[in-house]
């Protein structure tokens, strides 16, 4: 994964940036410096790359100058109708976008980022009413399987890793194991699947596969059913939405702060821009 590069970053990797850009047809001075030219310059390769316009060169912009395929990638097309969609300004969504997102929301292709959870699987089986000897089953299969189902969170083999999880899991219960995985790029639980207005949880599993425009739907999909962190973007009151959405430890790490900043730089590029 290549490290976010941005406004006052130096370095080789920034002079690797802007070598980049420049076969891609920028007038830039390659000297190691992210300065406001090469921002610029980031911005409007993004903006005919097609890919979200933020001026951070991460790992997307680094494919997109490199020619791989983009198609599946998040594009500043869809973060504009997300934003009208929700009665918001762009710069709102922008930021949300940027602080609230994985950043990637694959680990390779058809293969959406997700983490499984054994504690939520633990409750998606303890909650299948159509079974008699409920609890008894669930024990019986905590012990056989305490790495899928358990009453504490972890486990965790990361990346593509949580994959083979996720297969041993759905050969216990599909759905409940397709519930049981935060999603995509906004790590979207798929417990969610009903209230978002999917069909099944393997119809929201089908929908985060395709791209990161469904990631996005889903994060809209999650705001709007929630009057209260809808009402607190669209009025920046970052705290409140940052309280709601990332729980009592949004304050220890800075994520209303965090939003803020990130709303104030949008803004003032979409006002430049303008």
């Amino acid at each position: 994964m290549t490290s976010t590069l941005r406004l006052g970053d130096k370095g080789h990797a920034v002079r690797d940036l802007q070598a980049g850009l420049k076969r891609a047809g920028a007038s830039l001075y390659v000297d190691g410096d992210f300065g406001e030219k090469t921002e610029a310059a980031v911005m409007a390769f993004q903006l005919r790359a097609g890919l979200v316009v933020d001026g951070l060169a991460g790992t997307k912009t680094f494919q997109a100058l490199a020619g791989s395929d983009c198609s599946a990638l998040l594009k500043e097309a869809d973060l504009v109708r997300a934003a009208d969609r929700l009665g918001a300004d762009l710069a709102a969504v922008k930021a949300v976008n940027e602080v609230e997102s994985r950043g990637e929301g694959f680990f390779a292709p058809g293969k959406p980022a997700i983490l499984f959870e054994r504690h939520i699987m633990r409750r998606r089986l303890l909650l299948d009413e159509g079974e008699e000897d409920l609890k008894g089953r669930v024990a019986s299969l905590e012990q056989a399987h305490p790495g899928l189902i358990n009453k504490r969170p972890g486990g965790y083999a990361g990346g593509l890793a949580e994959y083979p999880r996720l297969a041993r899991a759905k050969m216990i219960d599909t759905p409940c194991a397709i519930e049981s995985a935060s999603w995509g790029l906004f790590q979207i639980m798929g417990f969610h699947w009903k209230n978002l207005g999917y069909d099944s949880a393997p119809d929201f599993e089908a929908a985060m596969q395709a791209s990161e425009a469904n990631h996005l739907d889903a994060f809209v999909r999650f705001i709007e059913a929630d009057p209260a962190l809808h009402k607190a973007l669209k009025a920046h009151k970052w705290t409140a939405f940052a309280r709601i959405y990332n729980g009592p430890a949004y304050a220890r790490n800075l994520y209303d702060v965090k939003l803020q900043r990130a709303y104030a730089r949008h803004a003032e590029h979409l006002q430049a821009a303008a």
